[in-house]
């Protein structure tokens, strides 16, 4: 500090040094001053003015009590919560940007200090499962979701609670997605998966820069939805949506259409004459989703991201059958790509090693990268559409094998990506046995 420069300056003008303290009274000196500093830090760096972001350690940003700091929305007494009947939120881009600004999270222009954090929300019924053995692979998709998420610092909100009683099954998500959005204004994207989707590529990561023009990030074909005018052109199982105003527009008008509206029938009868292969004349989360982009594509449409190029969410009846072929194909990759590939590494590394994986595998493996309809990539996601873990009710179109079995095997698939850095990984694809792996995996002299 600039006091104590002047008084070294005015010392060393009359020519002599300040007398050193020795012995034991030098280091009670020093003890003293790492003490001071020490409860200077916590004051500076506690819990009452620092947050403890994961993985990072102290930041050090202002983190307000419930006694101080600025009002924020979360202060406007009609501030709702609800997706239908509640007040809608206005304003909203503004309110979260004065928000993260307050908490340090936003710098000069709108940019965020930190990198575009993302939010996974995801659930099932409040009630226990009818089919035989589904709360078990519940527990085993929500343990998958979770060692995606700790692999890639996503947060994860399971819920299991209905916000909106009327709005059950598959209307649940929009309560629960539109409450995520104002619970973590921090997050930038909120990302839905469907309780029965499974994480089969643990090293892609979300391509967010893809996306920078959009608002919503959907798996399907503009073809089929916009000219051909089909429901089942997309899939709502799996979506990101953007954390801003006109997200929270789009899904005040996707809930009007649900059973939470006195609407709901009417909307049926407009839908199912709208589109051109909807049979029922009850509108459904996904037809409601297709109507909208269909009847407003200048408004919703064109800032929402319709596309195929990797399985965002792939159908499971294209992918189980050939996951043994996928993992054969990836261990020779590892083998020809030498032993830098094949180190044992801590866990926290996975996504340098993922990175590098994939770039070896990208030149080996004919596909692109999240799997894809040709090739043998991994698929990112598989979807158990139909197949009703839970519920019991498996859709006839699909057999117990192919359902049961392939759900078993997308998850084992999955499960050895992770258990690879525990030193294990399964038997066989429908063997729930590990076994420890051998130093160099998957190495020739290995196999």
């Amino acid at each position: 500090m600039a006091g104590g420069a002047s008084s070294e300056a005015a010392e060393g003008k009359k020519g002599a040094a300040p007398p050193r303290p020795a012995g034991r009274a030098r280091d009670a000196l020093v003890f003293a001053a790492g003490v001071a500093a020490a409860v200077l830090a916590l004051a500076l760096l506690g819990p009452a003015s620092s947050a403890l972001a994961p993985g990072r350690g102290l930041v050090a940003f202002p983190v307000p009590g419930p006694a101080d700091g600025p009002r924020t929305f979360y202060d406007d007494p009609e501030l709702s919560y609800e997706a239908v009947g509640g007040r809608r939120v206005a304003g909203w881009d503004a309110k979260r940007a004065a928000w993260l600004r307050s908490r340090g999270l936003l710098g000069g222009g709108g940019r965020h200090r930190v990198r575009e954090r993302v939010v996974m929300v995801s659930g099932s019924q409040p009630e226990p499962c009818r089919g035989p053995g589904g709360d078990h692979l519940l527990l085993r998709f929500l343990k998958n979701k979770v060692d995606y998420c700790r692999l890639h610092g996503v947060e994860l909100l399971y819920n299991n609670a209905l916000l909106e009683p009327s709005m059950a099954a598959y209307w649940a998500k929009i309560p629960a997605v539109r409450a995520a959005m104002l619970a973590h204004p921090e997050a930038e994207w909120v990302w839905w998966v469907d309780a029965d989707a499974v994480f089969t590529d643990m090293d892609f990561s979300l391509p967010l820069a893809k996306y920078a023009a959009y608002n919503l990030v959907l798996y399907g074909w503009p073809k089929e939805v916009y000219e051909r005018r089909r429901w089942l052109g997309l899939n709502a199982g799996v979506f990101l949506i953007r954390n801003c105003q006109w997200s929270l527009d789009f899904l005040d008008e996707w809930a009007r259409m649900g059973p939470a509206s006195p609407d709901y029938a009417a909307w049926g009868k407009t839908i199912k004459a709208a589109l051109s292969d909807r049979d029922s004349d009850v509108a459904c989360d996904q037809s409601a989703l297709a109507y909208l982009l269909l009847a407003n594509r200048e408004r919703w449409g064109d800032k929402t991201y319709l596309g195929t190029d990797y399985y965002f969410q792939g159908y499971f009846a294209e992918i189980v059958g050939k996951l043994r072929g996928v993992a054969a194909r990836y261990e020779a990759a590892e083998r020809a790509a030498g032993p830098g590939l094949r180190r044992r590494h801590a866990e926290r590394e996975h996504l340098a090693y993922a990175a590098a994986r994939n770039a070896a595998v990208r030149a080996a493996v004919p596909g692109p990268d999240g799997g894809g309809q040709r090739g043998w990539r991994r698929p990112f996601v598989t979807h158990f559409t139909g197949c009703n873990p839970c519920g019991g009710r498996r859709n006839p179109m699909y057999s117990r094998e192919l359902c049961d079995g392939g759900m078993r095997r997308a998850l084992g698939f999955a499960d050895d990506q992770v258990l690879r850095a525990y030193g294990f990984r399964h038997a066989a694809p429908l063997n729930d046995t590990v076994l420890p792996l051998p130093f160099d995996y998957p190495a020739a002299r290995n196999r």
